[in-house]
């Protein structure tokens, strides 16, 4: 099968704050050396690791480093890598957005390209004109256009807004729309990127079942860079997994997308309590969190209950009785919830000012991954009427490896979002 994208040791270098090289003198050497000398430019030489955590001692970053790898026609590539990775430059350099200051590219036929929301639109200018505009910058005449355009609108959902300058649409309905022009203008490469998080799940199925037909129906080729693992593996084929401007794996989409998760797990670490608790909204303080902390393994089997003691203050006498309910987060899955539990109504024990409680969650089921907890503590009806006096997210950590003492070697997606009850005993 023909070859559809190669990049052939490509790099985007920086310098970190500006536009060139905004000195004279790097001017100067630069242009000494390259046009008068022939020789390397000479800051290809130095720069650093385009790691955003760490601050360097150079100026010059290289965004992306070295990147080497080809694309076959009609083949659905997933681009991963946590933020600052480099997957958004690597797209906008394939686009021609940007150019690559090492290294080539070479793409076989038209680039429909959706990087950020609004992408090639003019925002004075009506739905119905851009996507004249944006067939007119793919090459296409005017009548191919509006051949496609009652299926670019009807795709979108934006029919009543079609004549309606963009700057009045909402960002999830300039994604479609932009997502719609993209797909259907007839493009031999379709590339894009986060984007389609902004939009509503009905769409994100829509916008997920049209690649696929566009790549295994009409042979066309796909980039896809996402932080949703689930719809990677859904529509991928083939994953590249970037970190700090580089490629660390290429292959087969799950074993990538495993790559990828156990990375996070080992970066994350074991947390095993923490006093200064991160708080979100405002709550009474009725009761109050001082310490969690986590009674089981870092690594566990998915049979062990999840166990931990919440330490609490009461700083309302007349408060008797409340509840705990324990949100659990797929860390992997960028937060993705999977399951909820709630306890039964607590009593207060008598002549108590603080005290400790243990909680459970027995049967949870859980497959390989790695979870991180969100506590509350509140009062009345969950759905309706919950009274918070504390909440805290992003508190403890574990990870689940086996099943039985038997390593999991089965990943699964999703494994359902679950209701469980909580069990309290005072301590």
């Amino acid at each position: 099968m023909a070859t559809a994208i190669e990049f052939n040791h490509v790099g985007k270098q920086y310098r970190l704050g500006t536009v060139s090289t905004r000195t004279l003198s790097h001017d100067l050497n630069r242009w000494w050396q390259t046009a008068i000398l022939r020789k390397e430019d000479p800051y290809l030489k130095i720069g650093e690791t385009n790691d955003r955590t760490k601050i360097g001692s150079s100026d010059y970053v290289w965004a992306l480093r070295d990147i080497d790898f080809k694309v076959e026609q009609g083949d659905v590539v997933g681009i991963i890598g946590k933020n600052g990775a480099g997957k958004s430059t690597l797209l906008k350099l394939l686009s021609k957005i940007t150019g690559p200051t090492v290294g080539t590219i070479r793409a076989r036929g038209r680039i429909g390209a959706l990087l950020e929301v609004g992408t090639g639109f003019h925002p004075e200018m009506t739905g119905r004109e851009n996507i004249y505009l944006n067939g007119a910058i793919m090459g296409m005449s005017k009548q191919e256009i509006s051949r496609k355009l009652d299926e670019i609108v009807d795709f979108s959902g934006c029919e009543r807004y079609i004549d309606t300058p963009v700057k009045r649409y909402s960002s999830g309905m300039t994604v479609r729309l932009g997502f719609a022009v993209a797909a259907h203008l007839d493009p031999e490469i379709l590339v894009v990127d986060e984007v389609l998080a902004v939009g509503d799940a009905e769409f994100q199925k829509k916008a997920i079942g049209k690649m696929q037909d566009v790549s295994r129906g009409e042979g066309r080729t796909v980039l896809f860079v996402s932080h949703n693992m689930a719809s990677v593996q859904n529509l991928c084929k083939t994953g590249i997994l970037l970190e700090n401007g580089q490629i660390k794996m290429t292959g087969e989409v799950g074993e990538v997308v495993n790559r990828y998760i156990l990375s996070n797990i080992q970066e994350i670490g074991d947390i095993s309590h923490q006093i200064e608790f991160k708080r979100i909204g405002v709550t009474t303080k009725e009761i109050e969190f001082l310490e969690l902390t986590r009674n089981i393994p870092f690594k566990s089997d998915s049979n062990n209950d999840i166990v931990f003691t919440a330490k609490v203050r009461r700083n309302v006498p007349s408060v008797k009785s409340f509840q705990f309910t324990t949100l659990i987060d797929n860390v992997a899955l960028g937060g993705t919830r999977v399951g909820m539990a709630y306890s039964p109504e607590v009593s207060w024990p008598e002549g108590k000012d603080i005290a400790e409680f243990e909680i459970r969650i027995p049967e949870h089921h859980l497959t390989r991954g790695k979870y991180i907890l969100d506590v509350w503590v509140g009062q009345g009806d969950i759905t309706s009427s919950y009274k918070y006096f504390d909440s805290v997210y992003d508190t403890l950590t574990f990870q689940i490896d086996t099943i039985n003492g038997t390593p999991i070697s089965e990943w699964h997606n999703y494994w359902g979002e679950n209701i469980w009850t909580l069990n309290v005993q005072s301590l």
